[in-house]
């Protein structure tokens, strides 16, 4: 069988989409270069910010942008979409609209990979763009669940929000590092029962992170979805 194509609508921010295509890599099961699933990616950093649009208020909608950009991928030959970036899933039934192959929704996949150990978690500590926890993204379907939400302080998710644009210049440090882990140590003493890491920039520098529950990210969620639908298991 013929493995599926994915189409990633990228560049929210371009170090982001390159670390999910390693993911995506990493977590193939491959002999060979054949093995490896085929990706079509539009790495655009040109996509209208989501900080200005839903934070600040002033900036224009990046939906009619990523609906063509889906719709290139698809006329491309993409047989499914993916958007490695938390706060754009607020555009995504938009998105949707403008094709007609599925878009796997990232904040999905990771709310339903927390809940299938329900039994165990009754809250999460969402490490995450102010615009994710502005939007309720993942408050709404996580409440859905029966699974409490608990966020950082705001000074902690200031400067959270200061090191995810250091990310997205590229210019960060063992400093950022810091920052996320303070920010996932005080969500522990919030009695968070699991860490959500909810922005793709977060996951580039989280590999380090030294917690004593379970962390879930959600690029690494994404990426493993993406080889479960281009293998043809789910």
């Amino acid at each position: 069988m013929t493995d599926k194509v994915v189409g990633v609508i990228g560049g929210m921010g371009p170090e982001a989409t390159v670390d999910l295509m390693g993911r995506v890599i990493r977590a193939t099961p491959a002999e060979d270069d054949i093995d490896h699933i085929r990706m079509f990616v539009d790495n655009n950093p040109q996509v209208p910010s989501r900080i200005k649009a839903i934070i600040v208020g002033t900036g224009e909608s990046p939906a009619p942008c990523m609906a063509r950009m889906a719709r290139n991928l698809a006329a491309s030959g993409a047989d499914f979409l993916v958007i490695p970036c938390n706060t754009a899933h607020y555009y995504y039934d938009e998105v949707c609209k403008a094709v007609e192959i599925p878009i796997i929704n990232m904040i999905d996949v990771t709310v339903e990979a927390v809940f299938s150990e329900k039994g165990a978690i009754g809250s999460v500590g969402l490490l995450a763009s102010k615009a994710v926890l502005m939007t309720g993204l993942y408050t709404k379907p996580f409440g859905e669940k029966g699974i409490d939400v608990i966020y950082p302080s705001p000074g902690l998710q200031d400067f959270l929000m200061a090191s995810i644009h250091k990310i997205k210049t590229g210019n960060y440090g063992i400093d950022d590092r810091e920052v996320l882990q303070s920010a996932a140590d005080e969500l522990i003493r919030k009695r968070a029962e699991a860490l959500i890491i909810a922005c793709t920039e977060l996951s580039i520098i989280s590999d380090g992170l030294d917690v004593g529950v379970k962390v879930y990210d959600a690029s690494q969620m994404l990426a493993e979805s993406i080889v479960r639908m281009a293998k043809g298991c789910g």
